[in-house]
């Protein structure tokens, strides 16, 4: 051990969303993990601010689920505007059909990413966690035993795992020599501002399409993280301007603006350039800005890395894809890289599981990661909606290898599917199933000697189950379905059902 080295089981390298949601989880297992933060602080900014409903199912289980819903809100609906008019409301997202997998949540809910990362700060330290800032990770070793983080400043964290959630611009994805295959989603930079205006109505979702185009269908927006994408259009001057919007974030007296700039370098995100846009482009006198909080810019791209996994390092979130923000799906799909991960960290780290366990993290999110890029790309091109897809309920993993049926049981819940939040004797089953642990399903028929560590839910088939057993894993999805209690014993084995489940 090298003077003043750091160590640890976890060495997790990003304090946003991705790395507070897996300190979290494997806190709350007992696993001692270290999250490294280059900032001084906790980012600031608005950035991605919408959850979708499996995320907030994913909240819940995590603990934050009441601190998430009383700092946000749902989304207002959009006013379309052409010349200081309103021309009429515009829906963001369709709302949810019968059929729909079960869930208690059914629309997006709004938090700006400040808020969000400062809630999951203070989860991971009740349960012990820590953060340590102002460590900027620079390149990274690893060996048969375990890896080694460096910093550019300090002693190195040396840990058996290391997991990368430093954002797009990874530094340890790079030290890796992981590349990332994608496109330009649109070449036109987007400015982001949180700011505060004066006289402009909190109860709708201010849109102004490019060119003063005013018919409600031609708005051109995200809904999910409220950055628009589509070219801008002619201003019947020969010039072009692009699409600009303005949200009130829930929770604050701030508004997210975000405006687009077609055909420019790059956007002023001085409180007087912001000032500009908005007198260029909306009915708003300039003056009606009074301060900006935080602003950026950027270009919408999709990108997917090669690998999510080299030897003892893992990425997760926009280290290992990144999204438009079209459709508020990036972020989402960030936080459950981070809920797939924790439980199998926590069953090889304490000996329940083998170390093969770890394989299935990239062989169960890397497909979900390119099915979502494609989705946030097609919204971005407006060749989708934002519709039960971007719910995100319905993704599963039945081609995974952690996924089997011993026999197929009548009813419409597989093997590898998410449990889904139905009634069983009077109460919610997600209910029933919080906690880091696994559970087993007997509806319909008895339930045999489990695992020690694995509870046990018996009750009368419930649709959209049927009669049978069901392992369901402690990160909700189903992992084994069928009726031979000695199949369900040699998955349980092969799984680390049941042992080192954590608190």
């Amino acid at each position: 051990m090298g003077t003043g080295e750091t160590r640890t089981d976890v060495v997790i390298v990003g304090a946003g969303p991705t790395g507070l949601a897996l300190g979290i989880d494997l806190a709350r297992r007992g696993v001692d993990a270290l999250v490294v933060e280059r900032g001084g602080q906790l980012a600031p900014g608005s950035r991605g601010k919408g959850f979708q409903p499996r995320t907030m199912e994913v909240f819940e289980d995590l603990g934050v689920l009441d601190a998430i819903l009383a700092a946000g809100g749902t989304y207002p609906v959009g006013m379309v505007w052409r010349d200081g008019r309103q021309l009429g409301e515009h829906r963001m997202f369709d709302p949810a059909e019968d059929g729909e997998p079960h869930s208690r949540f059914t629309v997006p809910w709004m938090v700006p990413q400040w808020r969000t990362t400062r809630i999951l700060h203070a989860r991971l330290t009740e349960l012990g966690g820590r953060v340590a800032f102002g460590r900027e990770a620079v390149g990274v070793d690893q060996d048969t035993d375990g890896v080694t983080v460096r910093f550019a400043s300090g002693a190195p964290v040396r840990a058996r795992y290391a997991v990368a959630a430093d954002g797009g611009r990874s530094v340890l994805r790079r030290a890796l020599g992981i590349g990332m295959t994608g496109e330009t989603v649109d070449p036109d930079p987007i400015l982001v501002a949180d700011v505060r205006v004066e006289g402009l109505d909190r109860g709708f979702w201010h849109l102004f399409p490019p060119g003063g185009a005013g018919r409600a269908g031609e708005a051109r927006e995200t809904g999910g993280s409220g950055d628009p994408g589509g070219p801008g259009e002619s201003d019947g001057s020969g010039g072009r301007r692009g699409f600009l919007a303005i949200c009130p974030l829930a929770g604050t007296e701030d508004f997210q603006l975000v405006a687009q700039f077609p055909g420019a370098d790059g956007p002023d995100t001085s409180l007087e350039g912001i000032r500009k846009v908005v007198g260029e482009r909306t009915h708003l006198a300039p003056e009606s800005v009074t301060g900006v909080g935080w602003s950026s810019d950027f270009r919408p791209r999709a990108a997917l890395a090669d690998r999510f996994r080299a030897g003892r390092v893992f990425l997760a979130g926009d280290a290992a894809h990144v999204h438009s923000p079209a459709g508020g799906q990036g972020l989402n799909t960030s936080v459950q890289d981070a809920y797939n991960l924790g439980w199998k960290l926590a069953a090889v780290l304490t000996g329940a599981a083998p170390e093969a366990l770890l394989d299935t993290y990239e062989e169960e999110r890397r497909p979900i990661a390119a099915h979502i890029l494609a989705l946030s790309t097609a919204i971005h091109r407006d060749q989708a909606r934002r519709g039960a897809a971007t719910r995100q309920l319905g993704l599963g993993y039945r081609e995974s290898s952690l996924a089997v049926a011993d026999r197929e049981i009548p009813g419409g819940v597989r093997a590898g599917d998410r449990a889904p939040d139905v009634q069983v004797d009077g109460a919610r089953l997600h209910a029933s199933l919080a906690g880091p642990r696994w559970t087993l399903l007997a509806m319909g028929t008895r339930a045999p000697r489990t695992p020690e560590g694995v509870r046990v839910l018996s009750c009368p088939p419930v649709e959209p189950f049927g009669t049978g057993l069901y392992l369901v894993r402690p990160d909700g999805y189903v992992g084994w379905t069928g009726t031979d209690p000695e199949g369900l014993a040699a998955y349980a084995a092969r799984v680390g059902a049941g042992a080192g489940a954590g608190t």
